[in-house]
């Protein structure tokens, strides 16, 4: 189950054009006070294998790369100000479209007026899924959620390592500009 949760966020990662962002904070938490971060040690029965274990060294990296850039220093989770963790999901949809068209003209549909017209109607229903990408960042002084972070899109998928790291490093970079929060 995990490797197909993997997978299916690694896909939903892979195309920037749709990407759609938003972001949450506790808005009594004075953002500019927090200078580092330390990521939330998974607790794994084997700690030797992921299965997800590409994805998470994009992800972990993108992150790192984006907090740096934001002033934010890695630590060990003892000295840090917040604890980083991210998860993802998969939803499916269902976009439904209906197109009608007329052949001829009959402006008024009565008898003797005009000249015929059909109408035809189609309909299509496509199913896809959509990913979504999580980034939470939880204060270690009082252990709640202080700024949580998503980017979703539907999932396509690329074929080589280099497209995926750039779709990661694009979305979670798109994420992060709502990082520190702008009314403080």
């Amino acid at each position: 189950m995990k490797h197909v949760i993997v997978l299916a966020a690694m896909l939903a990662l892979s195309a920037c054009s749709t990407l759609k962002s938003s972001s949450d904070y506790d808005p009594n938490v004075n953002f500019s006070g927090i200078k580092n971060y330390a990521w939330v040690v998974q607790k794994n029965d084997d700690a030797t294998y992921q299965l997800d274990g590409l994805m998470e060294q994009r992800v972990k990296n993108a992150v790192d790369a984006e907090l740096q850039l934001k002033g934010l220093s890695k630590t060990d989770e003892a000295q840090a100000d917040v604890l980083v963790n991210y998860f993802t999901k998969v939803d499916k949809k269902i976009n439904v479209d209906t197109f009608n068209t007329n052949f001829g003209y009959n402006p008024y549909y009565g008898p003797g007026w005009g000249w015929g017209g059909n109408m035809s109607t189609q309909t299509t229903v496509r199913e896809y899924e959509v990913g979504t990408l999580v980034i939470d960042l939880v204060s270690t002084e009082t252990g709640k959620l202080i700024w949580r972070g998503s980017v979703a899109d539907t999932i396509r998928e690329k074929n080589t390592p280099e497209e995926r790291i750039e779709v990661v490093n694009k979305a979670i970079a798109q994420m992060m500009q709502a990082y520190p929060p702008k009314s403080q």
